[in-house]
């Protein structure tokens, strides 16, 4: 493996680690619902858990209104049930066909559980950038240690690296600034 490998290696892990810490932040709530909160619910499916997304679709007639629209009726009540049972804060309420949930409004309590749990998945994101940069560091420096780079090639990707590592944890401060403070829903 040469630098560039390890460069490049380090550059895909750090944009899958910023994406995955994205996903994270769909998944908390701000003042408007949006289906993107379901996006980690698994629903016992037939036996089998199965993501929420792939069994209904999802319609938001209001600002703290989401309406899940099953594919399969008979999946209704144990939709229900995982909503009834997640972190949500959601009360579902079904009328044989859809689940209606209305969100409750945001407590000052609430919204600083939600800047606390923004705080921690940036965090995560930024440990994930770093153990890959790590990870990359220590390759470079077998590779100069093996005498197959020189001691300025070694530096200069070292360098590179730092300058990748300190853009992706920007980008993740950035993406959790935009959920650190929750609007009032309407």
């Amino acid at each position: 493996m040469d630098i560039d490998e390890i460069l490049l290696e380090a550059e895909e892990k750090m944009d899958k680690a910023i994406e995955a810490t994205k996903e994270d932040f769909a998944s908390i709530r701000t003042g408007r619902a949006n289906a993107a909160m379901f996006n980690r619910l698994t629903v016992d499916y037939y036996g089998a858990p199965t993501p929420l997304q792939q069994l209904a679709s999802f319609q938001t007639p209001e600002a703290r209104t989401i309406l899940i629209i099953p594919f399969d009726k008979s999946a209704i009540s144990e939709i229900e049930k995982t909503l009834r049972d997640s972190d949500l804060g959601v009360n579902p309420s079904n009328d044989g066909n859809q689940i209606r949930c209305i969100l409750p409004a945001l407590t000052e309590e609430r919204r600083k559980d939600y800047i606390k749990m923004a705080k921690d998945k940036a965090e995560n994101g930024r440990v994930s950038v770093r153990n890959v940069r790590r990870k990359a560091n220590q390759d470079i420096d077998k590779l100069v240690k093996d005498k197959e780079v020189g001691e300025d090639d070694g530096a200069r990707a070292e360098k590179d690296l730092d300058a990748m590592t300190k853009k992706r944890v920007d980008t993740g401060d950035a993406r959790r600034k935009g959920k650190g403070a929750p609007r009032r829903a309407g």
